[in-house]
């Protein structure tokens, strides 16, 4: 006996099978192809962060290349094939998408800047070695997403987010070993700059054997901080000082002898203020919490997980080479 499905049905099907295939929980939000929380917002004139999205897709195998494409007025999707040897940092005009080529998209040398740049994201790439910051997202600039990069060996920051910036998502990075991490607001003196902005969310991220900085924030609020793994940082995971406002949550500190800075300030900046709720603390000190913060939510809706799956989710999923961008497909 034969049976021809209706369309409806055959539909359905097609549909049903098609959730079965999708990955679930912090696995399907590892792969996806749109930011969540800050750079996700609508705001200041911008719809989210969609970088390169309607434009053409061009592929940089060198320098050249690679610095004509982002120095382009034109809404790009820029492949990254290859070692990409840069000097300095190097500007990055708004509506690009800087995505890595498998496991082979690698900048060493120099770094990306962002001034007064917009609508942003940098995927799938390795940065070594730069010989200043590997990222710096300043002068106003927002929307910007970075997502599953691998950092080591910058002279500065890994990803800095000053002077203005804001709606900003660091997420599922691997900051292999590095110094400074993730610095917000360069400066005590800078409150006239920063107040009122540089909310950045910061999830799903592996700060490995990461020395400070994850990240050490003066006057932004809210920075959200979740989901993230700290490992053996020697100094300290969060800094939230200047009357910076951080949500610290769900995530697992393990070797981290000061989880948390905030009451009591850090180096010669003044205090700041903190929550913290569901982390997980192993072989830590106590985090230091202060105050209250403005909450995540008021901006956007996310999903927490629980920490005591961080360590496997991040370990699994952080860094270059863990996803396949659907710019990547085909190539």
């Amino acid at each position: 006996m034969s049976f021809t499905a209706s369309r409806p049905s055959l539909w359905a099907a097609v549909l049903a099978a098609a959730l079965l295939l999708q990955p679930a929980g912090a696995e399907a939000r590892a792969a996806a192809d749109a930011p969540t929380g800050f750079a996700a917002v609508n705001a200041l004139g911008q719809n989210g962060t969609t970088g390169g999205a309607g434009g053409r897709t061009v592929t940089a195998t060198d320098a050249e290349q690679f610095l004509e494409y982002i120095d382009s007025l034109e809404t790009l999707t820029i492949r990254v094939s290859g070692t990409i040897e840069i000097e300095s940092k190097q500007g990055v005009r708004p509506n690009k998408t800087i995505v890595g080529v498998g496991t082979t998209g690698h900048i060493t040398g120099g770094g990306l800047d962002f001034y007064r740049s917009s609508n942003v994201i940098v995927r799938n790439l390795r940065f070594t070695d730069a010989e200043d910051d590997a990222i710096n997202i300043g002068q106003n600039s927002h929307h910007i997403w970075i997502d599953h990069n691998t950092f080591s060996g910058a002279v500065d920051g890994s990803v800095d987010i000053v002077r203005g910036a804001d709606y900003v998502t660091v997420s599922w990075n691997h900051f292999d070993h590095s110094d400074k991490s993730m610095l917000i607001s360069h400066s005590d003196g800078a409150a006239g700059t920063d107040v009122g902005h540089l909310k950045v969310s910061i999830h799903h991220n592996f700060f490995d054997h990461s020395r400070q900085r994850h990240p050490r924030i003066r006057f932004g609020e809210p920075v959200h901080v979740y989901n993230n793994y700290f490992l053996g940082n020697e100094l300290y995971g969060v800094a939230s000082t200047e009357n910076a406002g951080a949500v610290v949550e769900g995530n697992y500190f393990e070797n981290v002898p000061h989880p948390l800075y905030s009451a009591s300030g850090y180096a010669d900046s003044g205090p700041g203020r903190a929550v913290q709720r569901d982390n997980i603390f192993v072989n830590s000190g106590a985090p230091e919490v202060a105050g209250t913060v403005v909450e995540p939510r008021t901006y956007y809706s996310y999903t927490l997980d629980p920490p005591q799956t961080v360590p496997a989710a991040v370990r699994a999923g952080a860094g270059h080479g863990k996803i396949t961008p659907t710019a990547l497909i085909g190539a």
